[in-house]
């Protein structure tokens, strides 16, 4: 008995390590950045209700190219929701996509300059309160004989740069605050339908893509998603910079196995936000247990991240008392690699079994 014990933790860890190698290959370096972001008018909000999420350059690796992702009005999911932007962020080996996400209050994106109240750090474009939203006229396009719920405070915005992306060369330097740490812990909601849909579209759309266009994109905005032969869809004034080509200096190959903007991480602090599932077994006591569950799970997990986080802010700190080489700190910044997908592999594993111990409770005949 304890032989086998010992072979099967020998054959889970061949399996781990197989798995780990496996999935530090998987990723698409991105080696230029997305193009500057397009100036262009905000459409009038189509309603009450409606919540701005700002436009962005996606990349299609069936072309290697970017296209862009008109700005568009959505519903909020939920009453109290906000939206934060998706954005680019360097990873060390190219340019890593880290989507949008729906809660409680913005999180860190990039510190990318949107416009229309995201102009780098949390948002001005208004405010929930007793259930309704309230638009702040400042900065949003709104139809004050339609929507009542406004009020007017201006806002200081001394960011006009046009960069889209964090990090690597001539992007954004902002790091996350604290604040925005907070609200990476919260529940998210990803993009809803209509969003994905939205972007599906865009992608399918050759006018859109960064070549075709040079930057200024044809559909810089929508009233709604996917209205993009809408009267009152706008046109990009004009390129926020130059147009670079994103497939000139060697985008490397496509792999199979990554979504849109997926590629390898660094830190901890790259990964996606940790997100729970909405559990819908039909069974009211069920439900609770395994939200308890996972509650419990995902502040485990963050705490994991945070502290592998410090550690390795500890080592980079270590390397620049030390005046570190650029060999030295790729040696660092690899093994950094290789411990942040070993953690996320294993919490993705942790949720996968938390699901599947749940799945047979949850297709128990009911009692008569």
């Amino acid at each position: 008995m304890h032989i086998r014990f010992i072979r099967m933790l020998l054959f889970a860890f061949v399996v781990l390590s197989m798995s780990a190698a496996s999935f530090a290959q998987i990723g698409v370096a991105i080696r230029i950045g997305p193009p500057a972001l397009p100036v262009y008018e905000q459409p009038l909000c189509p309603g009450d209700g409606y919540l701005w999420t700002p436009g962005y350059w996606a990349y299609d690796y069936d072309v290697n190219d970017y296209y862009w992702v008109p700005g568009t009005w959505v519903m909020a999911p939920e009453v109290g929701f906000l939206w934060t932007p998706a954005y680019w962020g360097w990873g060390g080996d190219g340019f890593v996509f880290y989507d949008g996400y729906w809660g409680p209050h913005v999180g860190f994106y990039g510190g990318i300059n949107y416009g229309f109240g995201y102009f780098g750090e949390g948002f001005e474009g208004g405010r929930w309160d007793g259930g309704h939203f309230f638009y702040n006229r400042s900065v949003n396009n709104v139809n004050i004989t339609n929507i009542h719920n406004v009020y007017d405070t201006h806002v200081m915005n001394n960011n006009v740069s046009h960069v889209s992306y964090n990090g690597g060369n001539g992007g954004i330097s902002a790091r996350p605050r604290p604040e925005d740490e907070a609200a990476a812990r919260e529940r998210h909601i990803p993009p809803v339908a209509a969003q994905t849909q939205h972007a599906q579209a865009a992608r399918a759309n050759p006018q859109q893509r960064a070549s075709a266009s040079m930057g200024k994109p044809g559909v810089a905005a929508t009233p709604r998603p996917g209205d993009f032969n809408d009267r009152g869809a706008v046109p990009a004034k004009e390129a926020g910079a130059p147009y670079t080509p994103a497939n000139r200096g060697g985008n490397q190959g496509r792999s199979e196995n990554n979504a849109a903007g997926a590629s390898t991480t660094v830190h901890p602090h790259d990964l996606p936000p940790l997100t729970k599932s909405t559990p819908n077994t039909g069974n009211p006591k069920l439900d609770q247990k395994y939200q308890q569950q996972q509650e419990k799970q995902i502040a485990k997990q963050q705490q994991e991240r945070d502290k592998l986080q410090q550690k390795q802010d500890q080592e980079h700190v270590k390397l620049d008392k030390q005046k570190a080489n650029d060999t030295q700190k790729q040696q660092v910044e690899q093994k950094h690699q290789q411990q942040t997908q070993q953690l996320q592999q294993k919490h993705q594993q942790q949720t996968q079994q938390l699901q599947q111990r749940m799945q047979p409770a949850s297709r128990e005949p009911s009692k008569r």
